[in-house]
């Protein structure tokens, strides 16, 4: 991983941006995600704690959940303007409408750090080429049916991270005249629960269907379950996040999800801390968001995959 260090050597440091201009202790962290249930964001905490330690020991750290609910994260994000925070690490539930809370933060001195998803106005960035995700998960798709097939696309709140998914798979499906989408409006929420329930609806209503793909894991393990408990095993599912449920369904080799565009949120996170850490001090990196890679995980390679519960 790269260090603080590290990443500010390999970035033009420039002076007059918005926010703090001279060097500020780490004292405290305020940090809102869209749902505390989803292990991945619990990995991003873990993340953020670890690289925010490093800095001070003694750094208090807030975490929250916003399941999903545009005013309770600006709720959120008030209270830590009012607790008077250093840096508030936001993984936004809405990918426009949050951005008058964030200017709320940086007009009272509050660095803000994105992570997972964007935040029009945070001063960083830091989340998964979410495109190239969605594109490599429905190449995979595309692959297997060889070119020829119906396909559905399960939707999910629209933060910036799923509309670009849902976009890159898309633009592959596209560039397939025999691929048929018939459905890619349905929210699953982002959640298990959400993915069975829109999974469950749209088995009633289509009878042939070849391929799914899902927003994030935890909306294909709902599809999956779904499947399974009206004896459907007659198409695949593709999905993004390389979650752990998803490693060990991969490795059984007899699961309906056949892949999954990995993310490390540990990484992610602990970047846009360091990040966020980097403005407070006054310096500003010539690029202020940061694109990390995903890798297509099968049960081909799943073996050589080192997930999110991997040691750091």
């Amino acid at each position: 991983m790269r260090s603080i260090t590290k990443l500010l050597c390999g970035a033009a440091l420039v002076a007059g941006m918005a926010g703090p201009t001279t060097a500020q202790e780490l004292n405290s962290i305020g940090i809102s995600v869209g749902l505390l249930g989803n292990p991945f964001f619990v990995a991003t905490i873990k993340g953020i704690e670890d690289r925010a330690r490093e800095i001070n020991p003694d750094v208090k750290i807030t975490s929250v959940s916003a399941d999903y609910d545009l005013n309770k994260q600006v709720s959120q994000i008030d209270s830590f303007i009012a607790a008077g925070v250093d840096i508030i690490m936001l993984n936004a539930v809405d990918a426009n409408a949050i951005a008058p809370a964030v200017q709320k933060a940086k007009d009272a001195g509050v660095v803000v750090a994105a992570f997972d998803v964007s935040a029009p106005g945070a001063d960083v960035t830091v989340m998964t080429n979410n495109v190239k995700a969605g594109e490599i998960a429905c190449q995979y798709i595309v692959d297997e049916l060889e070119g020829e097939g119906n396909v559905i696309i399960i939707n999910g709140p629209q933060s910036s991270s799923i509309i670009d998914r849902v976009q890159g798979c898309q633009s592959v499906f596209e560039q397939n005249a025999g691929i048929n989408v018939i459905s890619d409006d349905q929210n699953g929420q982002a959640s298990r629960e959400g993915g069975l329930d829109v999974m469950q609806g749209l088995l009633t209503r289509y009878d042939d269907i070849d391929a799914v793909f899902a927003i994030n894991d935890p909306t294909a393990i709902g599809a999956e379950l779904a499947a399974r408990q009206l004896n459907r095993t007659d198409f695949i599912i593709t999905a993004v996040d390389g979650a752990p449920d998803i490693e060990e369904a991969l490795s059984t080799g007899n699961s309906l999800i056949k892949a999954s565009a990995s993310q490390d949120p540990y990484v992610m996170a602990g970047e846009a801390l360091e990040l966020g850490y980097a403005v407070l001090q006054g310096e500003t990196p010539e690029e202020d968001t940061v694109l990390l890679d995903p890798k297509l995980i099968t049960a081909e390679n799943v073996d050589e995959y080192q997930g999110w519960t991997a040691e750091r």
